[in-house]
């Protein structure tokens, strides 16, 4: 009861009524063409879901509510995977939004998991776009502050801003994020002059 009060709250009562068209079968005496007109049909709507089920999840995880983020991020997982397959690089975002929310939440051998499987996916997709790999680097790198393997991190945060920067300027805003978290490491580690350095460039 509590799952599904939790699965309603997050995502379910958004996404109710736009699940009937998708769970609904075609009737199986079509043309050809009609056949195609109505997978067309499915795929827009199941991408919808997607961006919907993201969106909450990113809400959520905003709002600091990890818990309630969880159940979006799965169907935003699960949508992605029946629209793209279980290993396409369209994946890779659902299971880093899985990872912070669990991270958040407390869970870190899940969020390990969710982050191992976007990891393996961005591994064997040779022409995988730098904003991906930057946003990977840059869960990977918090999943490691979150667990105080600050080396890790900074490694992890290191490769974001250096990706970020390749692909959009030294100075660019994708950059900062990676500063802006790497500032908080060495502030972590009581390293204020570096921090402070950071935050200043940020």
């Amino acid at each position: 009861v509590d799952h599904q009060k939790a699965d309603w709250v997050s995502i379910h009562e958004r996404i109710c009524q736009l699940l009937i068209p998708v769970r609904t079968s075609l009737p199986f005496l079509l043309s050809e063409k009609e056949r195609k007109h109505g997978t067309e049909q499915l795929v827009k709507r199941q991408k919808y879901l997607i961006h919907l089920a993201s969106s909450a999840a990113q809400e959520f995880l905003l709002d600091g509510k990890h818990k309630e983020a969880l159940p979006a991020a799965l169907h935003a997982l699960r949508f992605s995977a029946e629209v793209y397959g279980s290993s396409s690089v369209q994946l890779v975002p659902a299971y880093l939004l899985l990872a912070e929310a669990s991270t958040g939440a407390g869970d870190l051998p899940q969020a390990s998991k969710y982050l191992s499987q976007a990891q393996w996916i961005v591994l064997r997709t040779p022409d995988c776009s730098v904003a991906v790999q930057c946003k990977l680097h840059r869960r990977l790198g918090l999943f490691c502050a979150a667990e105080g393997n600050f080396d890790q991190a900074l490694y992890h945060l290191a490769n974001d801003i250096y990706l970020a920067s390749s692909a959009f300027g030294l100075k660019s805003i994708e950059a900062s994020g990676g500063y802006f978290h790497m500032a908080t490491v060495f502030f972590r580690q009581n390293k204020m002059d570096i921090a402070n350095s950071l935050y200043a460039e940020v």
